[in-house]
């Protein structure tokens, strides 16, 4: 019982102390607030750069500094102050848009800043001053107290290196390109030797471009950064963006040293010379695949020479480096480059992906096997399809393609053979699986194919079907084809019954429903096949592909069986209605 008072007491105690806490936590952090909410932030002064000082940039001397300084700003506050200095454009007071922005010594405590001659040169040059001009601008000390910053500011003027900055890398970027506008994947463009074989300031890449809409050339991935743009040819630094008119592939070449651009439309680049078939009259193309590249499959028949070839242009060929065999370089632009170059050099025979790869990390090329490639089989001068050793038909020969034009019963239950001879001692020719499968078989038209080999082993059907045949020994392969046949009954023909009728051997469809008297009727597989009759208006009669008119030979309504017979060009045949 004593216990329980204890426990009691000491609850009571407990939660008086935690009351008492809270009461003196709320009460200070109301005084914090007050205190962080009622403080003033008075800017700095500025000692140097006097305003409206001018500061010649000294090219000869890049690591010379102009020092920015002030005293300091005041706060009301007990809160450190940090400095960064801006430079802005002239008259600014938002100072939202900066040319440069860098905190002072000490991570923005000290307040000064020196920066390089070369640094504020750099900048300049960034935001599109000119050499030529002097550069007005507006500076100044942002002094930054918690989330509250007051500027104080004075007008200056730069005068710039008297040379522009040439950049080292040259990149594109824009809604026209294959980047996407994200200018940190934009596409870096070659830069090219010269003569000499030192870098030159010659860049250039064969890239696609979307017409209506527009691209720059920039001198980084990230800003700031050197921007160009222009029109007609003339390199514009901070210019408007460029457009082109068509779409496609272009060469795109750019020179920094007079500031010019071109375009050059690529219709096509393709493998010509001894290697291919039809020689150095001969042209494959390739295909465009992005990103700089071209690819395609190349039956190559001979080791020997070969170029790549732009537009059907001899001005336009690539040839291998002398001594660089798998480095390409423009023919027209070897000796400016510095390199002598030669034709290609084939040693492989086959069907190969050639790989033309026109990227900034340099022009070359590749072959890879190209195991898709299907090696044709010899077509015979006669193909006969037999069914457990016996003639069935001839196919008809068109070159290397052998066919059917006829719908030839297959039954499921018997072993078929392909051979060049019709007594079965000639060539035999089978299939991989089963003929007439298919993961749909109730299409109206169901067609599909099987791969073809030169084994021994018989042909089977899934089912049942009438098939017809298309043998192809060039790509190797048994096509096949066959219909579902519905029967059509209707009196208004946009709320018509389709029935789905069951094929029987040879060539026979039927079905058994419930049929309305004076019902118009047809056989039909949409829309390949529109069976009507000569004989409408009898229960029993023939049928005609062409011309047939509609059935109208129900004249009591009940369950009927319906037979077709189709002759193997399914033109024709006979039909029964048998009352049930």
């Amino acid at each position: 019982m004593r216990f329980k008072k204890i426990y009691k007491m000491k609850k009571i105690s407990i939660l008086f102390v935690l009351l008492i806490t809270a009461v003196g936590y709320w009460s200070c952090e109301k005084e914090n607030l007050d205190e962080i909410g009622n403080w003033e932030l008075i800017p700095a002064e500025i000692k140097s750069p006097n305003a409206l000082e001018s500061v010649v940039l000294n090219e000869l001397t890049p690591n010379e500094t102009v020092t920015f300084s002030w005293n300091p700003a005041t706060t009301t506050s007990r809160f450190a102050i940090t400095y960064s200095v801006v430079l802005d454009t002239l008259d600014s007071a938002k100072f939202d848009t900066p040319v440069l922005e860098l905190p002072s010594g000490g991570n923005g405590r000290e307040t000064s800043l020196s920066i390089s001659h070369s640094t504020i040169n750099e900048f300049l040059s960034y935001s599109g001053y000119s050499v030529s001009d002097l550069s007005k601008l507006t500076w100044a000390v942002k002094a930054k107290c918690l989330d509250r910053f007051v500027y104080t500011s004075a007008n200056i003027s730069f005068k710039r290196f008297p040379v522009e900055l040439i950049p080292a890398k040259l990149f594109i970027s824009g809604t026209a390109t294959e980047n996407n506008n994200i200018l940190a994947n934009a596409i870096e463009m070659q830069r090219l030797n010269n003569s000499t074989g030192q870098l030159s300031n010659n860049h250039e890449i064969y890239t696609s471009l979307v017409a209506g809409k527009t691209y720059k050339f920039f001198s980084e991935k990230t800003l700031p950064c050197q921007q160009y743009g222009g029109a007609s040819g003339v390199l514009v630094k901070s210019g408007g963006a460029i457009a082109v008119a068509t779409s496609g592939q272009y060469k795109i070449s750019v020179n920094l040293e007079n500031n010019t651009y071109s375009l050059l439309k690529i219709n096509n680049w393709s493998v010509v010379g001894g290697v291919i078939s039809g020689g150095w009259g001969g042209d494959i193309p390739l295909t465009y695949q992005g990103g700089s590249i071209w690819k395609s499959s190349v039956q190559l028949v001979s080791t020997g020479g070969f170029v790549f070839r732009a537009n059907g242009d001899w001005g336009i060929v690539l040839k291998s480096v002398a001594n660089q065999p798998s480095r390409l370089v423009q023919e027209s632009q070897a000796a400016s480059q510095g390199v002598n170059v030669r034709d290609i050099n084939n040693t492989v025979i086959g069907n190969y992906f050639v790989i033309l790869k026109l990227t900034a990390s340099g022009y070359n090329y590749s072959v890879e096997v190209d195991n898709t490639v299907v090696v044709p089989i010899a077509a015979p001068s006669q193909l006969f399809l037999l069914a457990n050793g016996a003639v069935i038909t001839e196919l008809v020969k068109n070159g290397n393609v052998f066919s059917s034009p006829k719908f030839i019963p297959f039954q499921s239950s018997v072993n078929y053979t392909l051979n060049s001879m019709a007594n079965g001692l000639g060539l035999n020719y089978s299939v991989s699986g089963q003929v007439g499968m298919s993961s749909a078989p109730d299409g109206d038209k169901v067609s599909g194919s099987n791969n073809l080999n030169t084994t021994a082993v018989p042909l089977t059907v899934t089912k049942d079907r009438g098939l017809r045949l298309s043998i192809d020994f060039s790509n190797r392969k048994l096509n096949w084809e066959y219909y579902n046949f519905k029967l059509f009954h209707w009196q208004v023909w946009d709320t018509r019954n389709e029935f789905s009728m069951t094929y029987q051997h040879p060539n026979k469809y039927s079905i058994t429903t419930n049929l309305m008297a004076n019902f118009q009727m047809k056989f039909i597989s949409p829309w390949d096949f529109d069976i009507g009759s000569t004989t409408p208006s009898a229960l029993t009669g023939n049928l005609v592909a062409t011309g047939g008119s509609n059935i109208n030979s129900v004249t009591t309504a009940g369950s009927y069986k319906v037979t077709i017979s189709l002759n193997d060009t399914y033109q024709g045949g006979t039909y029964v209605y048998t009352l049930q």
